[in-house]
């Protein structure tokens, strides 16, 4: 573990190289690259905001990296170090917001998706249809939503307590399928370390919408013991959106470490992924989700951690685990824990920047 007293940089050799040789985060304020046509077969990878988990809202007094405080905000930044459109909640937004953001996106050539959370009842079906009319105002045609805001290992203990989650979870996308389609906008539900690729599958086969798909992240599931290119080929088929992230992973005494790591750095076969995607959605969005922070434990060999799983077979199980071995990081994973605010700060934008910059030159997203 690091010190915050004695800081050396997190970054390997080459990035930490080519960082310092050329500038990159100075630079990307200093120069904004030109806006992107809207043409998602050529437009730039856009940024997820929880990219942004330590600059959005924060409140360290850094000039170099002040907070954001709103979508306005995101959008210009992201803008002005080469993303293609941002993916922000809506929550709260008002039509004179909406309308800000619309123009300032239409002005930087950039697209936009809303992140929005589910209707619980029928009571929260108003409140989730102004929050679509905003999203639909400030041009997004697509709003990622999640069924669990925690991890499913950690927030049920019981088979019963997933049950319920399950049945709830449903009826919520049943709440919410009558207003995306009445306003002609796409709900895309994020396997957030929620459902197993075939689970989610099956969700959305029993919605049978057209408006009812899949926000694709690459890299969540190997926290439910699946690889990212099984996910990716059970659920590309159903996916409008994505969340593009690499992996490090270790082992550690009670199963394994899981990092998202600057792209290319990684586990992920990203190429793959993305031709995959654009396979069965030639016009699907390609947003980064570099979240700079500690590691996550995945527990897979204590007890508590089986709860909610009836159908992970041994060998499954064992291939993670070989996986892990073989594919262990090189190096320490990224740790923030340690870091002042500042330095923090600055660690997550040299990772969105090496990420973006990686986008561009390996995967062709973007000029």
């Amino acid at each position: 573990m690091r010190s915050s007293d004695n800081y050396t940089s997190p970054f390997s050799p080459e990035r930490r190289n080519f960082i310092q040789k050329t500038g990159l985060a100075a630079l990307a304020m200093a120069f904004p690259l030109p806006s992107f046509s809207m043409n998602f077969e050529g437009v730039s990878m856009g940024i997820v905001v929880h990219s942004y988990g330590a600059r959005w809202n924060s409140k360290v007094p850094s000039e170099k990296y002040p907070g954001f405080e709103n979508a306005l905000q995101l959008i210009k930044h992201c803008h002005q170090i080469g993303a293609g459109g941002v993916q922000v909640g809506v929550n709260n937004w008002t039509s004179d917001f909406a309308k800000k953001v619309r123009d300032q996106r239409e002005n930087l050539g950039m697209y936009l998706e809303g992140s929005i959370g589910l209707p619980k009842s029928k009571d929260d079906i108003d409140n989730f249809e102004k929050e679509v009319l905003a999203s639909k105002e400030a041009g997004a045609t697509i709003l990622r939503t999640v069924c669990l805001s925690g991890r499913r290992y950690e927030n049920f203990k019981t088979e019963d307590e997933f049950h319920d989650f399950k049945a709830k979870s449903i009826l919520s996308l049943q709440l919410a399928e009558p207003v995306v389609r009445k306003h002609k906008i796409k709900l895309a539900v994020e396997n957030h370390k929620d459902w197993r690729a075939a689970e989610l599958v099956e969700i959305i086969k029993r919605m049978d919408s057209e408006w009812i798909g899949v926000t694709l992240d690459f890299g969540n599931n190997y926290s439910l013991l699946e690889k990212s290119e099984d996910v990716i080929g059970l659920l590309a088929p159903y996916s409008f959106s994505t969340h593009i992230k690499d992996m490090g992973v270790k082992s550690y005494s009670k199963g394994f470490l899981l990092s998202e790591v600057p792209l290319g750095e990684g586990i992920v076969d990203l190429k793959k992924g993305v031709e995959l995607c654009r396979k069965y959605n030639p016009n699907i969005t390609f947003n980064l989700e570099m979240i700079t922070r500690d590691p996550l434990e995945i527990p897979c060999l204590e007890e508590e951690y089986w709860a909610t799983f009836d159908n992970i077979s041994g060998p499954e199980l064992a291939g993670i685990l070989k996986m892990v071995r073989e594919k262990s990081f090189s190096g320490e994973l990224p740790y923030t824990r340690n870091l002042e605010p500042e330095q923090r700060l600055d660690y997550e934008e040299v990772n969105v920047l090496a990420s973006l910059r990686y986008s561009k030159s390996e995967l062709g997203l973007g000029l």
